[in-house]
């Protein structure tokens, strides 16, 4: 066998090792990773509840959702969570246009149809502006709890109950909207959501 033969193979030996082992590490951390990444959103989703309002696993069986297409956003799933085997809360995920891109909400809303928390899973907004959203120290999501599909769903400007996040009107709005979406949806489908069976 001459040098160039032999140069070719064990670049050819040396290149099938690292790939095995490439293959063989991923194998190893994939699974690892997927759970990391579950166990984070399900965090990010069940923040919107008080830690003593449910103890089953909402996540584990989603609602069947009719009609999710509202009049200015979308909702892409929903979910009950339950206390003593009764419905403490429904959570439902709504994606609606912001400024930048879309804007994904976990929304949580009580049996009487009150906001109980909302949550921001992705978003595009620009940043130091409709990104503060976001932002734990401008909290802006927090004056939405406790309101009713009966709240004057507008921001003050527009002679409404809530404060605009400063700078990021068309975010503000296109919140504002998405919660009352989501009110009047389970307004008109609480029946279904409390108490229709979920999926197996």
């Amino acid at each position: 066998m001459n040098r160039t033969a032999r140069a070719v193979l064990l670049v050819t030996v040396v290149g099938a090792l690292s790939l095995t082992v490439t293959l063989i590490w991923r194998h190893w951390t994939l699974s690892p990773i997927l759970q990391a990444e579950q166990q984070l959103q399900t965090r990010q989703w069940l923040s919107v509840l008080p830690d003593s309002s449910y103890d089953n696993q909402p996540l584990q069986a989603p609602l069947a959702l009719r009609d999710a297409r509202l009049p200015h956003s979308e909702l892409l799933a929903g979910y009950r969570a339950t206390l003593g085997g009764r419905p403490s809360a429904i959570l439902l995920r709504s994606q609606v246009q912001g400024y930048a891109g879309p804007i994904v909400l976990v929304i949580a809303i009580t049996p009487d149809g009150r906001l109980l928390g909302i949550q921001v899973l992705e978003q595009q907004e620009s940043p130091g502006l409709g990104a503060r959203l976001i932002d734990p120290g401008v909290n802006w999501l927090a004056q939405f709890a406790g309101h009713t599909p009966t709240s004057r769903w507008a921001l003050k400007r527009d002679q409404g109950d809530f404060d605009q996040l400063a700078g990021a009107t068309v975010t503000s709005r296109a919140v504002i909207d998405a919660l009352q979406d989501a009110l009047r949806y389970f307004d008109t489908h609480r029946t279904a959501l409390l108490e229709a069976r979920d999926h197996d």
